[in-house]
């Protein structure tokens, strides 16, 4: 799956230890959600969503076909 997560987080201007922080999982955590090597669950996407400031799960994480295989 791929994602907006590394650059809207460093348009916001936080750090990836910060941003773990604050949704509860680990830097590498989103180290390798920012390089495509981990799914969210539906919760975790929720919530960086939330934090991000977007509206909509889209606007943060791209789904394509091969997602649904």
């Amino acid at each position: 799956m791929k994602t907006f997560v590394r650059y809207l987080r460093q348009e916001k201007g936080i750090s990836q230890k910060d941003f773990a922080k604050q949704i509860g999982v680990t830097r590498q955590t989103i180290s390798a959600l920012e390089n495509g090597r981990y799914n969210p669950s539906l919760l975790l996407a929720y919530k960086i969503t939330k934090l991000l400031g977007c509206e909509s799960i889209e606007e943060v994480f791209i789904f394509g076909p091969e997602d649904l295989e």
